[in-house]
């Protein structure tokens, strides 16, 4: 059983014949081929996943060790859609959104919604003293923004310039969690 990235011709999956599981290490490759197809899509986004991506190495491993989880959407042949990951401090009482992509031909399907709910819900039951939910997109994702917008974050005005081989710059969003888990609870 591979677990290849999707790479749709004429009929391609849809949202609903997706299903959202676990990430396994030996995920790392396909998620790895969605990554640099998404980088492809932005003049100036650089892919190097040895340079730049051990962590694919042992993905679920990698999340794990930071109190997380990853997820990715897979039609029925295991071929990866989507990815969604998510890492929690305790200390700060505060997760942090990562490896969040989508393959452009399952853009605006509902397969991100699907995944940041997964994610949510996993940590509500897992880390339920989580106050805060945060992430850094590259300011040239602005489909991204639009998404974490609709779901209820907010840009906090806060960028930064990473040392990497995009000079990527990224601006920072937040989620009240605490009162997301409140209104869950009426």
């Amino acid at each position: 059983m591979g677990r290849d990235v999707a790479k749709p011709q004429g009929g391609q999956s849809t949202a609903s014949d997706l299903m959202i599981r676990p990430a396994f290490n030996s995920d790392g490759d396909a998620i790895g081929t969605l990554i640099a197809g998404v980088f492809a899509e932005y003049p100036g986004c650089v892919y190097d996943r040895a340079r730049e991506f051990p962590e694919l190495d042992a993905i679920a491993d990698d999340f794990k060790s930071s109190d997380g989880r990853i997820w990715v959407a897979v039609d029925p042949d295991n071929r990866i859609f989507g990815c969604f990951g998510i890492k929690y401090d305790a200390q700060a009482k505060e997760a942090e959104l990562h490896k969040v992509y989508l393959h452009r031909d399952n853009r605006g399907r509902g397969t991100a919604q699907k995944l940041m709910a997964k994610a949510l819900a996993w940590l509500g039951q897992s880390h339920p003293d989580c106050v805060t939910v945060m992430l850094w997109t590259d300011t040239r994702f602005e489909a991204g923004h639009r998404f974490y917008e609709k779901c209820g974050f907010a840009r906090t005005g806060e960028s930064r310039i990473l040392d990497d081989l995009s000079a990527s710059s990224e601006y920072q969003f937040r989620f009240d969690f605490g009162t997301y888990q409140k209104a869950l609870s009426f």
